[in-house]
């Protein structure tokens, strides 16, 4: 009898509510809504409340997940930054550097990327907090794998000891976006080879 009364027990438990589950799609729907709010209105205009408006859910759906719109915008442009960048180990300085040029080039050329990039930059510039969260994993991680591609070229004697790594993970990031951000022209593949053979040159001679 009493081995009876804990099955029924364990039969009539409430299971948790499916409104608390935390749904991928509705994640990554919230994200979209966030990058097409940010291109239209900018970052200063974007609210929790347009983005559930947008992403077709209600505010507690975003705030299940995030505390505020600066989590929200930090924890979504963290994700994109690090996610799409995987780094090379091909073994050859050149494919390396080829490679890590194309993974910018890839993120830079989503429209809506491109198109809040310029905005991004100037916030940080105004909004510490905000320069802070990004700068923290987006921006270090990217770097710092950058970083190892060039100490193992280092390794295998393909980069000379006395080269400047620091200018060379700047000229890794900031011409390309030049380029394509502020420019607004074409990095096509003979404009990436150029550039490629240029860093390699100046890590190599």
């Amino acid at each position: 009898m009493e081995r009876k009364s804990v099955d029924e027990n364990k039969s009539t438990r409430r299971k948790p509510s499916g409104a608390a589950v935390k749904k991928e799609s509705v994640t990554r729907a919230i994200e979209k809504a966030l990058f097409e709010e940010w291109a239209v209105t900018g970052y200063s205009a974007i609210s929790i409340e347009s983005v559930a408006k947008r992403a077709g859910v209600g505010k507690a759906a975003i705030y299940r997940r995030w505390p505020s719109k600066l989590a929200m915008v930090t924890d979504v442009v963290n994700k994109v930054g690090v996610n799409l960048f995987v780094t090379p180990d091909t073994g050859d300085l050149y494919q390396d550097v080829h490679q890590m040029l194309l993974q910018l080039r890839r993120l830079l050329r989503h429209p809506l990327i491109a198109s809040i990039l310029p905005d991004l930059h100037a916030e940080m510039g105004r909004n510490q907090a905000l320069a802070a969260g990004i700068r923290a994993t987006v921006q270090v991680q990217r770097r710092s794998s950058a970083e190892r591609v060039l100490q193992g070229a280092i390794e295998r004697r393909q980069i000379g000891p006395d080269k400047d790594i620091e200018m060379t993970l700047d000229m890794l990031g900031s011409m390309i976006y030049w380029r394509m951000v502020i420019t607004k022209k074409k990095a096509d593949k003979e404009y990436l080879d150029k550039l490629t053979t240029m860093i390699v040159r100046y890590l190599t001679d």
